[in-house]
């Protein structure tokens, strides 16, 4: 694989923050937080080097708008209201004699006192004030700079909290949006169901291997066994047809967390600036490009928060300066380090403003010595005044030009650029979950519509009989290649094109689809691959969403065109933020 210029996953235009990174996004879209401060720094926030003022406040006072005559409050007015609900910022949602408040920090079923800050005509936003009665979901937010740090949204909320509300926001656009029917039967009875249904279809596989042959009984049960999730959706086409069942509406299966949900990412994409001390490094602040210095943080791996702190300090020794956005100087523009969490091996990318750093051999020296684990250090050239990370030009400085990492069996080599999903765990259980949905035996075809580096078309290949995957952007389809072969599976084809425009070529060749898979970026799929997968007519599709609202719309443009959602279940790819992943199984009726 080369070393210069590979790209992120295609797909990952839902998403520049993990890919090309865009300058805020490291902190409002990509979640991160930090634990207890151990300097005076922790939770600083810093000014850009040799940045005016102006780069941190508003040049002058922004000229307010007239008041809206007729609301039934006012700005500055203090008032007391019931908190109803949540929206997908995370921002709780009230009511003032019927006029809308949206309050950031309040959790649904709280009486709060608020302050109105901004009036709209149809809502308004206000600050809290005051808990008068507090959710039993709240609970206190561990990392000390939370009110700062624009990463995390809902860590003042108990993670079952989360995890519900994850999956009611699910609930709410289908209906809302997709104006779908959604079964109506809550979250605790489904989680219920779902464990009969995985204990009838394990049962069945031990009955059916407890008689034949013993030596040839115990390979089919073993095999079975790893498709049980397959057998039960199985199970569950069989009364698609049913009349009761549909007008049930579609299953909405309890949202999928983690045992432990700290500590979860495997990549840190840090600002770098400057103070009298040194270098500094974290996320921005909410809404700014204001650096939250921090040495911890609590949904980074450790590792990550280590290699950080261990390039600042050196670079602070060597004289590194910091680049600043306002003047176009200075030399670290981010640190970005990648953790394989089963290898254990570390990628450093020292992304910089100019090719030629000072004292190079001697900072590769002491960060080789001072980080053992370290398999690769990469530079990224970056000359841009842009907020994007990411420059064109990607060089080896020391090591290999990939770390190697899993996900379940397949294993995948990651370059500096490549997109790679930042919550391993998590990815494990999303993918199974669509391999799951997919209902492979062996003998189907599979199409990954947005196949981007091959992650989800290698997990498919596994189960299917033969897997084409598609995705616009070359080098990410050159990844996808290298990883086919890097996990020698010979029965996955990948090609560069846009899915509306290949998988009709594919069809005029005889490639007839069993199930495709799409994986689409945040606005969803295209129109025209909605089109193309109607006029495909596939058995399943198997819709993987990164947004609850665009994922509302494609399904109701599926359902008219001749399919029925049958199940989607929520995952939660980041927790203590407002993201939520979701896949969801349809059926041709």
């Amino acid at each position: 694989m080369s070393n210069t210029n590979r790209s992120g996953r295609g797909k990952n235009r839902r998403n520049s923050a993990a890919s090309q990174g865009q300058g805020n996004a490291s902190a409002s879209r990509q979640p991160s937080q930090s634990s207890r401060p151990s300097s005076r720094q922790q939770g600083k926030e810093v000014r850009p080097q040799g940045a005016s003022l102006s780069a941190v406040r508003p040049k002058g006072r922004a000229r307010e708008s007239a008041p809206i005559e007729g609301l039934p409050v006012s700005k500055n007015e203090e008032t007391v209201i019931d908190i109803i609900g949540m929206n997908h910022d995370g921002e709780g949602v009230g009511r003032a004699n019927g006029y809308t408040l949206f309050v950031q920090g309040a959790l649904p079923g709280e009486t709060v006192r608020v302050r109105v800050m901004k009036t709209k005509k149809q809502y308004g936003y206000a600050k809290l004030l005051e808990i008068v009665k507090a959710s039993p979901d709240r609970v206190s937010a561990p990392c000390p700079i939370y009110d700062q740090c624009g990463g995390c949204q809902i860590q003042h909320m108990s993670y079952a909290g989360q995890l519900a509300w994850k999956r009611q926001l699910v609930v709410d656009n289908l209906q809302r949006i997709g104006k779908l029917n959604v079964m109506v039967e809550d979250a605790e009875t489904l989680a219920s169901n779902e464990q009969e249904d995985e204990e009838g279809a394990e049962q069945r596989v031990q009955d059916d291997a407890s008689v034949g042959d013993a030596n040839h009984t115990t390979e089919l049960a073993t095999s079975e066994v790893q498709i049980i999730g397959s057998n039960r959706i199985r199970l569950r086409l069989e009364g698609v047809m049913n009349e009761e069942d549909t007008e049930q509406g579609i299953r909405v299966l309890p949202t999928m967390g983690m045992d432990e949900p700290w500590r979860y990412r495997n990549k840190a994409q840090v600002p770098i600036g400057v103070t009298e001390g040194g270098l500094v490094g974290g996320f921005y602040a909410k809404g700014s490009h204001r650096i939250i210095d921090m040495e911890s943080c609590l949904i980074q791996h450790e590792h990550n928060d280590e290699v950080v702190a261990k390039v600042k300090e050196i670079g602070s020794h060597f004289g590194i300066s910091a680049y600043n956005e306002e003047t176009g100087r200075g030399l670290l523009r981010h640190v970005v380090v990648k953790k394989a969490f089963r290898t254990g091996e570390i990628m450093l990318v020292l992304v910089t403003n100019g090719r030629d750093i000072p004292y190079k051999d001697e900072w590769i020296g002491s960060i080789r010595e001072a980080i053992p684990h370290v398999a690769s250090i990469c530079q990224n050239v970056n000359k841009k005044q842009t907020n994007v990370i990411f420059g064109d030009e990607t060089r080896v400085l020391w090591g290999r030009d990939v770390i190697y990492d899993y996900i379940g069996d397949v294993q995948f080599a990651i370059s500096a650029r490549s997109f790679y999903q930042v919550n391993p765990v998590q990815t494990e259980v999303l993918y199974g979950k669509t391999v799951e949905y997919a209902g492979l035996t062996g003998k189907e075809t599979v199409i990954d519509a947005y196949c981007g580096i091959g992650t989800i078309s290698l997990f498919l290949a596994q189960h299917a009989d033969q897997v084409y995957g598609v995705e616009i952007v070359p080098e990410a389809i050159e990844d996808a290649r290298s990883n086919a072969l890097l996990n020698e599976m010979r029965n996955v084809k990948f090609e560069v094109g846009a899915s509306e425009d290949v998988i009709p070529r594919w069809k005029e060749q005889g490639i007839e689809a069993d199930v495709i898979v799409v994986d689409p970026p945040r606005k969803g799929c295209d129109p025209r691959l909605l089109e193309t997968i109607l006029e495909m007519k596939p058995e399943r599709v198997v819709y993987v969403s990164c947004n609850p609202s665009t994922l509302a719309r494609d399904l109701r443009v599926l359902e008219d065109g001749g399919y029925r959602t049958v199940e989607v279940t929520p995952v939660d790819m980041f927790p203590h933020t407002v993201h939520v992943e979701s896949v969801a199984m349809l059926v041709r009726v």
